[in-house]
């Protein structure tokens, strides 16, 4: 589907100011809001929500349909009871511009069973009746996914592959045994959830209120070692005996990596998948739409056709392409859910049919302008070869922001780019980029809030096929302050992608027929 002329910012919920030691969903996202909202900015962003593993990637979570714990707002808690502030004054996580996630996680979780507890207590009929309407709501991942983060303490952290083959082939009798032992543990993850999704959904209502909408990202692949993978084996390519991955997903060698990328998530077994009409992905969906308005679907190409490496390989080079599901799944999709509002991440080796894939379903693709000025004019990336049912971002996630791309590119690139621009601003390279973002054709402009505030490379989020350092950088509290977002208001309107205004609502006939 298209959408209207707009913008907005990129940023997740993990780099905002304030919180214990995190960004969570209490005031500061409510402010975040409010200064999209005064800026006129129509779209907020967010990367995967999901409870992260190994190396703290919202790309590999536990679960593809549960919440990360640590965004819970512990000021919430308190507020509702759950937690006292005494509680609170224990904690030792001041702010900083990098999140330091075991300080985190051995703080922070010990009070979620705490705040659990309390609810265990002292919940009154309404607020358990609404718990229990949660739980069942959520059943066809919650109670899998409460299970399987019980066995992995019980386990040290263990991969749920290296765990007895009762459990890790989950024997029906063993699961049982687990269910009934594991049930405090059990209740704890449950409630842990039932949180964030309360937190989340009261700041999306506040979000839309203020006419913004949040896109959502759904990865293409899950974790290996997720709830999904243990309790749907037959949805994935595993060594039956040992669980392992027969085949890896990845991406050859591209422009963040020689050796390409190595992601290590299991591939997907999807002839089983097309039996069962995709209805694990399906859900996947269902879920995610009850929490964001616009979904980007991560690696897009891969339903049309994947990478896939063979177990035991290093890096990504020596694997080859497998066709995906292709046009079938969408049609199964769009029959099963509608017309769904989806952005397409088409970056990377693009090849013809995935662009008829993508441009079949009318799914806005990607544009990068960090990606513009290594080439001709031939480039994709340059604005004078959008169409209009694009999103062009001056960068993502995965790039060096904009003030750190600049101070490293070629001197022959640096020149094209200013020979495209006519001139450098005074302003300064991040805004120039989000100028020439705003005037294109591109119906939607997506900023990394590190490029409004024209940050350097210490602020990157991420480094594609690292594997830590990642995933840390945080906003210092009122560092989007007016005059950024003025200045971005101001582009905003001269550019034509302010709100469209409200009509007002027919008054009511008031006259006296007395």
């Amino acid at each position: 589907m298209q959408f209207p002329r707009s913008s907005g910012l990129l940023l997740h919920p993990t780099s905002l100011p304030g919180g214990h030691g995190i960004g969570d969903l209490g005031q500061a996202a409510y402010e975040f809001i409010d200064f999209l909202a005064a800026s006129d900015q129509q779209f907020w962003q967010v990367l995967p929500l999901g409870p992260t593993g190994y190396g703290h990637s919202p790309y590999m979570c536990y679960s593809a349909m549960a919440g990360n714990p640590l965004l819970i707002s512990l000021d919430g808690l308190v507020s509702q009871g759950w937690l006292t502030a005494e509680h609170l004054s224990h904690l030792n996580l001041p702010n900083s511009d990098r999140l330091d996630y075991d300080a985190v996680i051995s703080q922070k979780l010990p009070l979620l069973g705490i705040a659990a507890h309390q609810f265990m207590e002292k919940a009154d009929d309404d607020q358990r009746q609404e718990f229990d309407q949660f739980c069942q709501d959520s059943a066809y991942w919650l109670d899998t996914y409460a299970l399987f983060m019980a066995l992995k303490d019980q386990h040290q952290g263990q991969a749920w592959y290296d765990w007895p083959s009762e459990l890790s082939q989950r024997d029906a009798e063993a699961l049982g045994i687990a269910t009934s032992e594991l049930k405090e543990q059990i209740f704890t993850y449950k409630f842990q959830q039932f949180i964030f999704f309360q937190q989340w959904s009261a700041l999306k209502f506040y979000a839309n209120s203020k006419r913004i909408q949040i896109i959502g990202d759904i990865p293409i692949y899950v974790a290996h070692d997720s709830a999904d993978v243990w309790a749907f084996p037959e949805f994935f390519q595993l060594e039956p005996e040992t669980g392992a991955a027969a085949f890896m997903a990845g991406v050859p060698p591209d422009y963040f990596s020689e050796t390409g990328q190595l992601w290590g998530n299991p591939i997907y077994n999807w002839d089983r998948l097309a039996k069962e009409d995709y209805y694990w992905w399906i859900e996947r969906f269902r879920c995610l739409l009850r929490y964001v308005d616009i979904i980007r679907v991560d690696h897009f190409r891969g339903f049309q056709g994947y990478w896939q490496v063979p177990q035991g390989e290093t890096t990504a080079m020596n694997g080859e392409w497998v066709d995906g599901p292709g046009a079938q799944f969408f049609e199964v999709l769009e029959e099963k859910m509608g017309t769904l509002p989806i952005l397409a991440e088409d970056l990377g080796d693009i090849t013809p049919d995935v662009i008829v894939l993508r441009d079949r379903f009318s799914f806005p693709g990607m544009k990068i302008l960090q990606f513009a000025f290594g080439g001709g004019a031939d480039n994709p990336f340059l604005p004078f070869n959008y169409v209009r049912n694009s999103v062009v971002y001056t960068g993502t996630h995965d790039n060096n922001t904009t003030v750190g791309w600049f101070g490293q590119l070629s001197e022959w690139e640096r020149q094209r780019l200013s020979d495209y621009l006519g001139c450098f601003s005074s302003s300064g390279i991040h805004w120039d980029l989000i100028r020439l973002a705003l005037s294109s054709i591109a119906n939607q402009a997506i900023f990394p809030a590190q490029d409004v505030l024209g940050l350097g490379g210490e602020a990157r989020m991420n480094f594609p096929s690292t594997t830590s350092g990642n995933w840390s950088w945080r906003l210092w509290p009122n560092e989007l302050h007016q005059d950024v977002g003025n200045h971005l208001k101001h582009l905003t309107h001269l550019y034509g992608r302010q709100p469209i205004p409200e009509e007002p609502e027919n008054p009511e006939n008031n006259e006296d027929h007395n």
